[in-house]
C-alpha cells in the first residue's frame, strides 16, 4: 500500500490518500480548502492514473471535512463515518464560523455509516475500523493489519492526545479508548494522525506524557 499525505487548509490538516498496485484509492479526512488544494489532490490522482473508490471520514469536525464536497462533486463519492457525528456534519456550517471560515456549503449527508470492526475494501487492499471516541463521540481510526499502519485522526498524536473540549469530548473515554484498542497494537505500527508528524505506537506507549 502507497501512502500521499497532502497538508491542507489553515489547520493543517492531513489529508491521507492511500492506494496500491490495482491503481484503486482512497482518501481518509479530505481537507481540502482552496483551489490550489484540490488542483494538487486532483493532480496527484490523475498522474498516478487512480482511481479514487471511497472517501473516509475519521471523525466530523469541520477542518477534516472541508473537502468533502469537492470528493462528492469530482468523483460522485459520498462520505462515510460514524453516525455519532453526524451531529457535527448537520452543524458544519455554523461551527466554522465559530472558527473564523466562512463563505462554505453544507458538505454532503454521510452515505454509510461505519462502525467498530467493520471492513473497508479497495483493490487488493483491507482497512479495519477502530472506533474510538472520545475527541468526538463518533472518532474512527483505520487500520491495514498487513501494512502495520493506523490512521489515527485526532485521537492520537506524536506526543499527544485530541482535544477533549469540543462539543461530545471526553477526555476519560478518549484516554481509555486509546489505551484499550490503539496501544493494543504492535509497537512497530506506523500512525498517521490528523495533524504534524508520523509516530509509532511504540513511542506513544513510551514518551507520550498522557500515559
Amino acid at each position: 500500500m502507497e501512502v500521499k499525505i497532502f497538508v491542507n487548509n489553515p489547520f493543517q490538516e492531513n489529508t491521507i490518500l492511500l492506494y496500491d498496485e490495482t491503481g484503486e484509492a482512497v482518501v481518509i479526512d479530505c481537507g481540502c480548502f482552496d483551489d490550489e488544494e484540490r488542483e494538487e489532490f486532483r493532480n496527484f490522482v490523475r498522474g498516478k492514473g487512480l482511481k479514487l473508490v471511497g472517501l473516509l471520514d475519521t471523525h466530523l469536525h469541520i477542518d477534516h471535512i472541508l473537502g468533502n464536497n469537492f470528493i462528492k462533486d469530482a468523483y460522485g463519492i459520498d462520505p462515510q463515518a460514524s453516525e455519532e457525528d453526524d451531529f457535527l456534519n448537520r452543524g458544519a456550517i455554523s461551527y466554522a464560523g465559530m472558527l473564523g471560515i466562512t463563505g462554505i456549503t453544507q458538505p454532503p449527508a454521510i452515505g454509510t455509516y461505519l462502525k467498530e470492526g467493520d471492513v473497508i475494501k479497495f483493490g487488493n487492499s483491507e482497512l479495519k475500523v477502530i472506533a474510538v471516541p472520545g475527541h468526538s463521540p463518533g472518532g474512527l481510526c483505520f487500520y491495514s493489519e498487513s501494512n502495520k499502519l493506523l490512521i489515527s485522526g485526532d485521537a492520537l498524536f506524536a506526543g499527544s492526545i485530541g482535544r477533549t473540549d469540543l462539543p461530545g469530548g471526553d477526555s476519560k473515554l478518549l484516554l481509555k479508548s486509546i489505551q484499550t484498542k490503539l496501544f493494543a497494537l504492535d509497537d512497530d505500527v506506523r500512525v498517521i494522525p490528523g495533524h504534524g508528524p508520523l509516530t509509532t505506537i511504540g513511542a506513544e506507549k513510551r514518551y507520550n506524557p498522557f500515559f
